[in-house]
């Protein structure tokens, strides 16, 4: 999967994305980016810090899934921004920022038509 394109196609999908990227497991990005004129709401450190969290998350999540299923996406409202996690293999994690007032339920659909 060409995951630079992935991620182009994300941030062009709805007005609401502020960014897509997809970290490995150590929690740093690989690919992706922010929209233009987007302001960090995270440094650089704080937002591995939390990729570290996602997959740590993912991590317990793959460990349930004989019983509950596989994962198929995580999504965390904050008072500024929303995340969405989609895992994509057992080494990277797709990671989505929204505006809070973002449909993410229609983002989520149309990330996983992507995806299949």
């Amino acid at each position: 999967m060409d995951y630079d394109n992935l991620c182009r196609s994300i941030l062009q999908m709805d007005s609401k994305v502020r960014s897509a990227g997809i970290c490995d497991v150590s929690g740093e990005m690989k690919h992706g980016g922010q929209k233009e004129g987007v302001k960090n709401i995270l440094t650089n450190e704080e937002t591995r810090k939390a990729n570290l969290q996602a997959l740590e998350g993912w991590g317990l999540r793959k460990s349930l899934s004989p019983k509950t299923g596989k994962g198929k996406y995580a999504m965390t409202e904050y008072e500024k921004i929303k995340r969405i996690t989609i895992p994509l293999d057992d080494d990277h994690l797709l990671l989505i920022t929204t505006e809070v007032e973002a449909d993410h339920a229609q983002i989520i659909s149309n990330v996983l038509k992507l995806l299949s």
